[in-house]
C-alpha cells in the first residue's frame, strides 16, 4: 500500500508531533510520497517563517528521502471532481486540497491527513488519519 502525505502530516513530522515519525518508520518512508502541491504549500510556509533558510533546508532534506508525485496526470480528476462537487452544491474552499485529493485518487494512493473533512466528499478517495490527540 502506498500513502500520499498531506501537508499537515508533513508539518507534524517536521515538528515531531503526534508520533508521525514513528508511524512513518513503521509504514516505511519508501511507501510514502508527497504531491508537488504539498511542496508548494511547505515552501510557502518556509518562506513566510522567521527563518526561511532553515525551513527550506528541512524541506530539501525531506525531499531526498521521499518520492515526489507530479500533478500533471491528475488534472482531469481535479476538473471532473470540481464540477461534480459544484453541481452537487458542495463548496470547494481550497483548490490545493482538491489537487492533493485528485492526486491520491489518480494514483490510487491512501491520503494521510488530519483534515478528513476537506477530502471526504471526493469520489473514490481512500483516507486515513494517523494523528492521535
Amino acid at each position: 500500500m502506498k500513502y500520499l502525505l498531506d501537508t499537515n502530516i508533513c508539518i507534524f513530522f517536521f515538528r515531531d508531533k503526534y508520533d508521525i515519525s514513528n508511524i512513518l518508520r513503521t509504514k516505511g518512508l519508501e511507501n510514502c510520497c508527497v504531491s508537488e502541491i504539498t511542496i508548494a504549500e511547505l515552501r510557502y510556509g518556509a518562506e513566510n517563517s522567521i527563518n526561511p533558510q532553515k525551513h527550506h533546508e528541512i524541506i530539501d532534506c525531506f525531499l531526498k528521502k521521499i518520492a515526489l508525485i507530479p500533478i500533471t496526470n491528475c488534472l482531469f480528476v481535479f476538473a471532473k471532481e470540481k464540477v461534480r462537487l459544484r453541481k452537487m452544491g458542495i463548496p470547494i474552499h481550497d483548490d490545493f486540497d482538491l489537487l492533493i485529493g485528485a492526486t491520491a485518487i489518480h494514483y490510487n494512493l491512501t491520503l494521510i491527513t488530519d483534515n478528513i473533512k476537506d477530502f471526504e466528499n471526493l469520489k473514490d478517495i481512500q483516507i486515513e488519519n494517523w494523528v492521535k490527540r
